[in-house]
């Protein structure tokens, strides 16, 4: 990657992080990389895999979560903070992206005991599958490993399918429609106690694709290794799992197979 344009993604996305209630527009961004609007577009979404606005709009909703588990603003302020003048479109927007309304990530201090998969109806000869190998990061040890197939390059919403693991290593993902998909990976270490307000800075990613998936195919190869995630990612919208609940979850699969490590349960279809 160019290092010019990742160090002029670098200052826009600093001056996003800075600006969240603010209404920058793309003029503005390419004024800050010093290219034109269109040259900046580009670039922005060559570095990152998505356009400037979305990335902002994630930025926001990022935000969102930290505030909601580290202060007692109401929603409603909160929404005023990251550059909504409507708490309604925020709430909406939230759910959508997180997968849990603000006033219940706030309640269970921003974690889930499960993420729902599924894009709707498909006819089940037309079902694929993918499966690969995801990778650890100079050898560091993860709690928990999500892997998902998603439309675009950030990791929000529903997932496609998805599947969750507890050390790297072989994944499988069954139950895929035909289309085109982007499998993202995200991780917390071991010894995560809790999933509040200063997760983020601990998670790891990975990204493959877009990933063309056809009618009842089976696709492999499909590897990732993960890495600490870095300003140029996307931030992970999607609740985080609860490791603590994913550890009596693992201890009694354990202690039902006669103490053989298994994978987690899937996560549940919706």
């Amino acid at each position: 990657m160019d290092s010019t344009a990742e160090r002029a993604v670098k200052r826009v996305i600093s001056v996003m992080e800075t600006s969240l209630d603010e209404q920058l527009t793309i003029d503005d961004m390419a004024k800050v990389a010093m290219f034109s609007k269109f040259h900046f577009s580009r670039i922005f979404q060559r570095v990152t895999g998505i356009s400037p606005g979305r990335f902002l709009s994630a930025l926001r909703l990022q935000q969102a979560k930290q505030l909601l588990v580290s202060t007692s603003f109401n929603v409603s302020d909160i929404s005023l903070r990251v550059g909504y003048t409507s708490v309604g479109t925020f709430s909406s927007r939230f759910t959508r992206s997180v997968g849990l309304s603000p006033t219940t990530y706030r309640k269970q201090r921003g974690i889930t005991t499960h993420i729902a998969s599924g894009g709707g109806y498909t006819a089940p000869d037309a079902l694929a599958t993918v499966r690969g190998v995801i990778r650890p990061h100079y050898g560091d040890q993860r709690e928990l490993i999500f892997c998902g197939l998603f439309r675009d390059r950030i990791p929000e919403g529903r997932p496609i399918s998805c599947t969750v693991l507890h050390e790297p290593g072989p994944y499988l993902l069954e139950k895929v429609p035909p289309g085109m998909w982007y499998l993202l990976v995200h991780s917390v270490p071991v010894g995560s106690p809790s999933l509040g307000k200063a997760v983020a800075a601990d998670v790891a990613v990975g990204t493959h694709g877009p990933l063309t998936v056809r009618r009842g195919a089976m696709i492999d190869g499909a590897d990732i290794e993960l890495k600490p995630a870095s300003a140029l990612d996307p931030p992970v919208l999607m609740a985080l799992l609860d490791v603590r609940t994913a550890a009596l979850q693992r201890m009694a699969a354990r202690a039902q197979a006669g103490g053989q490590p298994p994978r987690l349960a899937e996560p549940a279809a919706g």
